[in-house]
């Protein structure tokens, strides 16, 4: 019988190079509170939030991708030419179809590299990173260019308590490629789509495309119940990604987590058990929640401060709308 000839990669990949890509403007508690009837102390007290980036409006999802990008493939001391996979991960490309990343891919340069969206909101920057990681290893691509980008301020009710003070416009990406060693651990990774009503959009397309009398849609959350997930069941899943690429939490030098939270953050780090030396990402305190976005950019922060350096292993983990997550350790660019 005649056998099909198979691709097989390197055995190991690694993140090469990063780059993030923040809304052009900060924007104080103060500036939101009116419509929610609320404060500055209470927006603080609740989540952490000092400001939140938010971009100008004639800027693109893609626009903010494409300056992640760009940094990223430099950072990574290759050409666009040489990717060979887009995966942008986003809730807020405004279009069904076609996806964004084609779109990406051929702004930058990396024509005809594969290129598909992911839907997998917060989760979706390590969604893209499992993808790809088995990419790579798997022989289908040399590198794979991985973006969260989110525009969220064009899909938020500035009347809505439950999320809408919280979120903010960024992009975050990284080139994953070989490595002699291991950089990227096994990605630990699943969904709960019983709890798909905890954070929604208000309305599907057709509903909306049906009744214009309906308001725009825009997102919800039930803050209670998400909170309690977050905190104490995706503790479980990161400590099992230290496990799944065999280290214990005294290994992990920095902890990165989605920024939805400061509270689910620090409850998060209890429950993991982490050391004190590991070096926690508080990003959400000055760029707010950013979904996709927000664990490249924290990443980002904490290198460009010093608090985490190249060849750290870093925990990262997202989780949220779905209710998807995903988690695994990587070596730091």
């Amino acid at each position: 019988m005649t056998t099909m000839t198979v691709r097989r990669g390197p055995e190991f990949t690694r993140i090469l190079g990063l780059g993030a890509a923040r809304g052009e403007n900060a924007v104080p508690n103060a500036d939101l509170i009116k419509p929610i009837d609320s404060s500055d102390e209470w927006i603080r007290k609740m989540t952490g939030i000092v400001t939140r980036v938010r971009a100008n409006p004639e800027t693109s999802v893609i626009d903010l991708s494409e300056r992640a990008a760009r940094d990223a493939i430099a950072h990574a001391g290759i050409d666009a030419s040489e990717i060979d996979a887009v995966l942008l991960s986003t809730i807020t490309y405004p279009h069904m179809t076609p996806g964004g990343a084609p779109v990406l891919a051929d702004r930058i340069g990396a024509t005809p590299a594969a290129a598909y969206d992911i839907s997998a909101a917060c989760a979706g920057y390590c969604y893209g990173i499992g993808q790809a990681d088995a990419l790579v290893r798997s022989g289908a691509a040399r590198n794979v260019l991985v973006v969260g980008a989110e525009k969220l301020s064009d899909i938020v009710d500035p009347a809505d308590r439950s999320i809408s003070y919280l979120l903010g416009d960024a992009a975050g990406a990284v080139v994953i490629g070989a490595s002699d060693e291991p950089g990227i651990g096994p990605t630990v990774w699943g969904s709960d789509g019983s709890g798909a009503q905890l954070i929604r959009q208000t309305a599907s397309w057709l509903e909306y495309g049906a009744d214009r009398d309906l308001p725009y849609p825009t997102l919800r959350q039930e803050g209670p119940s998400v909170f309690k997930w977050a905190s104490f069941k995706m503790a479980p899943v990161a400590r099992e990604a230290i496990e799944a690429a065999g280290l214990t939490p005294a290994d992990i030098k920095a902890f990165i987590p989605h920024q939805a939270n400061i509270r689910i953050i620090d409850q998060m780090v209890k429950q993991i058990g982490l050391p004190k030396h590991v070096a926690v990402a508080k990003d959400i305190v000055d760029s707010g929640n950013t979904s996709a976005a927000s664990i490249p950019l924290a990443t980002e922060r904490l290198l460009r401060d010093g608090a985490a350096k190249s060849g750290d292993l870093a925990l990262q983990i997202g989780f949220g709308a779905g209710l998807v997550y995903a988690a695994q350790v990587v070596v730091l660019p």
